[in-house]
């Protein structure tokens, strides 16, 4: 457990991750219905960029930052599709110079209804105290120190039976894409109708490639992978992302077939140097 994502928050696949995060959430709440958003790799919830440990990467600034100089530029219907998440993080910045960047955690709860619920899942000690601290006395919100793994067997079927699933490790050991399999294999056993986002690296090609099989045959039905890569090629590094989304709403491939040519542009290491990708590994019928 030594992954610290204050290293990389706001990066270029945070970026990826929480705008598809914040899509899902919007469509959820099309309906009155409540739901839960169960996140079950939370880590603190909320990121000091200006910290000694983000300043020392300075991931941000080929992220979040560049989203945000170049948002007002945007193409009017990429501007309307990633306002809710610029809004999320604006929010806790007043300053034009943004210095705090939210996790997944605090997104979702920016974003949720009076009816709607969050279980937030932390096992590092020193996070989940972080995490806790964040959300105290938050009624919406329950934090919970567990392996994520865990807490997906445990903390499903939720209540209010619709939900969204996050899981998104670190990536810090070798067999975390199999961790992801099982977790989908048990998760969707226990609640077939929850719609489950899946994040991965795409760093050990190879690695990505089988992941992708393995999702094809394992007999669940409705599978989205989206991609966002900042520089293409062959070379063994941490180039890229994906979004496994199980269930996907019905609008979000073509919300990403319009948001991912504007959001590759910003984030890419070079005029065409990236890519990305919208494909359905599993359709729904």
């Amino acid at each position: 457990m030594n992954y610290r994502h204050i290293y990389h928050a706001g990066n270029f696949a945070d970026v990826f991750k929480h705008i598809v995060l914040t899509r899902v959430i919007r469509y959820m709440q099309n309906k009155e219905a409540a739901f839960r958003v169960l996140d079950t790799h939370a880590g603190t919830g909320l990121y000091d960029l200006s910290s000694e440990m983000a300043q020392k990467t300075g991931e941000w600034r080929t992220g979040i930052k560049r989203v945000l100089d170049s948002a007002s530029d945007a193409p009017a219907a990429v501007q309307e599709l990633v306002a809710p998440y610029i809004d999320c993080v604006r929010s806790l910045n007043q300053d034009a110079e943004i210095s705090q960047y939210p996790g997944s955690p605090r997104i979702a709860r920016i974003l949720l209804r009076k009816q709607d619920r969050l279980t937030a899942l932390e096992l590092h000690p020193d996070d989940f105290e972080k995490l806790q601290t964040n959300f105290a006395g938050d009624y919406q919100a329950r934090v919970t120190k567990l392996d994520g793994w865990l807490g997906v067997k445990s903390h499903l079927p939720p209540k209010e039976r619709r939900g969204i699933i996050l899981i998104d490790p670190p990536f810090e050991v070798y067999n975390e894409f199999f961790n992801i399999l099982t977790a989908l294999r048990e998760g969707h056993q226990r609640f077939a109708t929850g719609t489950f986002l899946l994040w991965y690296p795409i760093k050990h090609r190879k690695g990505v490639s089988e992941f992708r099989d393995e999702l094809k045959a394992m007999g669940i039905r409705n599978i989205l992978d989206a991609t966002l890569e900042v520089r293409t090629g062959r070379e063994v590094r941490f180039d890229g992302s994906g979004m496994i989304v199980v269930n996907p709403p019905y609008k979000l491939e073509g919300e990403l077939r319009t948001i991912l040519p504007w959001l590759t542009s910003v984030l890419e290491h070079g005029p065409g140097a990236g890519g990305h990708g919208v494909n359905w590994l599993v359709r729904e019928k």
